[in-house]
């Protein structure tokens, strides 16, 4: 086989564009469609090999390279955002069309390009460690060191606040095929994430140098190889579960706009889901994320309609509504989650959402964003920035001690980790997507429970205001499921789960580590240059 490095070097520039921007293409697709999943292990080649050339060539500056990797990633992140479309139009905030369109434009454009920025500088990094000394002799860790960077990428996203998104996540892509995410529970996902992109390279090094072909080929085979040995692994050897609990997750399809408009048929239409529910077995029932828009603690009456509901059915209910700050803060609210039991008693635990969502319950910047773009600040239905809870919180309920997510919470991987860590047995999300309609995102963000639900080794219940709704067992798989903007409810049985998974032991330790070997890969060259000079000025002393 003849190498493509010297043929890529001599090719014309349009097929060094085309190699980069097919390769995150095809990444962005893997993602939103998971049926792709086997795709994704190999997707990133063609970005591979435009990526590799380029590092190596000394020529190419790092200012260059940057943008290599913005238009890189712009690609990437406008395919994986591109239902922010499907949101059009926004009559349910009571914007214009005209107002509406610039709206779902900004927030397209805006969320892609601000991801982008901070994710292009994957690439000069990259080309500083390459071309370091260490590094540049030994081009067989140079894949590997791309893809603990982009693991590293990620885990940085899900740690620096509201601006971090972790939404279009590699991993995603694989829960269609579920014996290749496996590896979460023992890792993390962010181990997925390095053998997707480390495969990739890999391939990419060895069709740019088939001397090396040999030994690209057995490290790419052997990464695969142990990432399904250790998914058979956790498939066969599944720890003991619990008593069974028999759930149901409430999905009453009210759109955005009848959500918001202050009538009663909400509450009817999840008393007769609920009760329905209730007649088929189900002992715990999750609602939606604010199925009810109500403050809970000021309004005595919904709370004397869920308690008669609670004591009618027998089941215990986890309920979205919103609880009031206290203090300084008693004019505004938190999103929140508050459980009922069968005697009709309101449970003393509350769950406060801990990651609200940009634009849709706080603005970032008001001020700023007022002055350049008044509508991105009117999007939201309340007239104030939700409050943000400050810990994860389990119910001890009868039926057995359950961790809360609200929506955005289930992207982060912390979330869930914390309420295992705090002796949640089962994980129950409770969301509203129904901004999303029926596009791509639905499914991305029930995705992301399944990584959850590997990572934790928990089943989860996810009830969604207009879908998806979901039961999820702990490998993963989806064992009950209820398609967006239907009406009804998904139930099952779920089993109480008390071993933890050893992610849920050392947490993010690959992701430190990865962090660790890129700090030291990046920082290897200029430290040598320092020193060069340090000796060179002692020597002319």
């Amino acid at each position: 086989m003849k190498p493509l490095a010297p043929r890529l070097h001599a090719a014309p520039r349009w097929l060094f564009w085309l190699l980069l921007l097919s390769g995150a293409l095809l990444l962005g697709l893997c993602i939103l469609f998971p049926v792709l999943g086997v795709l994704e292990w190999v997707a990133a080649v063609p970005s591979g090999l435009a990526i590799l050339t380029a590092v190596r060539d000394r020529s190419i500056r790092l200012r260059r390279m940057y943008g290599y990797g913005f238009c890189f990633f712009g690609c990437f992140y406008l395919v994986n955002f591109h239902w922010f479309l499907y949101m059009y139009p926004l009559t349910f905030a009571g914007l214009s069309d005209a107002a509406s369109a610039v709206v779902v434009i900004v927030a397209w454009f805006g969320l892609s390009a601000l991801q982008t920025v901070g994710a292009a500088a994957l690439f000069p990094l990259f080309a500083v460690a390459v071309r370091g000394k260490f590094l540049s002799g030994k081009p067989i860790l140079q894949p590997l060191l791309f893809a603990a960077l982009w693991a590293v990428r990620e885990w940085i996203q899900a740690s620096i606040g509201w601006a971090g998104v972790p939404w279009a996540r590699l991993p995603l892509g694989q829960v269609g095929l579920r014996l290749t995410l496996q590896s979460a529970a023992f890792l993390g996902s962010y181990f997925v994430t390095f053998l997707l992109i480390a495969v990739s390279m890999l391939i990419a090094d060895l069709l740019l140098h088939p001397d090396r072909a040999r030994l690209c080929g057995i490290l790419a085979g052997s990464l695969l190889v142990g990432d399904l040995a250790l998914g058979g692994l956790r498939l066969l050897t599944r720890p003991a579960e619990g008593n069974a609990v028999q759930v149901a997750a409430i999905q009453g399809n009210m759109s955005s706009l009848e959500k918001w408009s202050g009538n009663s048929a909400s509450a009817e239409r999840y008393e007769t889901l609920t009760r329905k529910a209730a007649a088929e077995g189900a002992t715990l029932i999750v609602w939606p994320e604010t199925a009810l828009t109500v403050t809970i603690d000021r309004s005595a009456a919904a709370r004397d309609r869920l308690s008669r509901l609670a004591r009618e059915t027998g089941a215990t209910l986890l309920v979205g509504v919103f609880t009031s700050g206290t203090g300084t803060e008693s004019n505004r609210q938190y999103n929140s989650v508050v459980a009922f039991l069968p005697d009709g008693s309101m449970c003393e635990t509350v769950y406060s959402k801990q990651k609200p969502v940009p634009f849709g319950e706080f603005v970032p910047y008001r001020e700023l964003v007022m002055l350049l773009v008044p509508p991105l600040a009117d999007i939201g239905m309340l007239e104030n920035d939700l409050l943000v809870g400050d810990r994860s919180e389990v119910f001890d309920l009868g039926v057995g001690r359950v961790g809360s997510l609200i929506c955005f919470d289930s992207i982060y991987e912390s979330t869930a980790l914390d309420s295992v860590r705090r002796g949640a047995q089962l994980l129950a999300v409770s969301t509203n997507d129904s901004w999303f309609q029926d596009s791509r995102g639905v499914w991305m963000h029930n995705a992301q429970s399944s990584l959850r639900a590997i990572e934790t080794g928990r089943y989860v219940v996810r009830a969604g205001n207009t879908g998806v709704s979901s039961v999820i067992d702990p490998t993963g798989q989806v064992t009950a499921e209820l398609d967006p903007l239907l009406t009804g409810y998904v139930s099952g049985t779920v089993r109480l789960c008390e071993e933890r998974t050893l992610y849920t032991r050392i947490g993010n330790l690959f992701a430190y580590l990865c962090a660790a070997l890129c700090a030291a890969a990046v920082l290897a060259n200029p430290a040598e240059m320092v020193m060069r000079r340090l000796r060179a000025g002692r020597k002319s002393e």
